[in-house]
């Protein structure tokens, strides 16, 4: 086991059996990936939850260099919610190596492909890109986009709409720990 596992409960009692049972389980998704640096989980009862089957929750999130998988599942009791984010867990980093640790076919590297991608007017490297992504933006202030970056797990930069100027805005982290804030205009 070369990640690292970290149990933690809320209204549960973390006994040594528990933390045991998780943690080997947990320790063996390394095999599926080996590029999974860390592992969380998070085991909780919610006595309020409406239906039985609800109240013991598991949070599995797996984070490694360039990715965060999570997933979370509820059942009656919480080891049973536990192996049901596991299996998800697994099926989640199967379809994640299914489309980034497969090559291209015909064995060229990505950088090889981005040096054929010339423009044949200025002899320079075109732009390459290589995902595009659409997502709902929802009017919050700098505060809740701070808290929203944490809580999505997003290291490096948010897109939000900021209710304050009626503007898309650009939150990122900052070498020192600390957040900027990116406010375009046009020009």
């Amino acid at each position: 086991m070369s990640n690292k596992v970290e149990v933690q409960t809320r209204h549960i009692r973390l006994t040594e059996k528990i933390e045991e049972y998780v943690g080997k389980k947990a320790g063996n998704l390394d095999h599926y990936l080996p590029a999974i640096e860390e592992v969380r989980i998070e085991l909780s009862h919610h006595q309020a939850a409406r239906e039985a089957t609800d109240r013991n929750v598991a949070q599995i999130t797996v984070y490694g260099k360039g990715f965060t998988l999570r997933t979370e599942e509820r059942a009656d009791e919480a080891l049973a919610a536990f192996d049901h984010a596991l299996d998800n867990m697994q099926r989640q980093i199967e379809r994640y190596k299914g489309k980034h640790q497969h090559g291209r076919g015909d064995g060229r590297s990505a950088a090889e492909v981005v040096e054929d991608i010339i423009d044949d007017e200025t002899g320079e490297r075109s732009p390459l890109v290589a995902r595009k992504k659409k997502f709902p933006l929802y009017p919050m202030t700098e505060d809740e986009a701070v808290v929203q970056m944490r809580n999505l797990g997003h290291d490096n930069f948010f897109v939000f709409y900021n209710a304050e100027t009626s503007k898309i805005n650009v939150l990122y982290r900052r070498r020192n720990g600390s957040y900027g804030l990116i406010e375009p205009e046009l020009g």
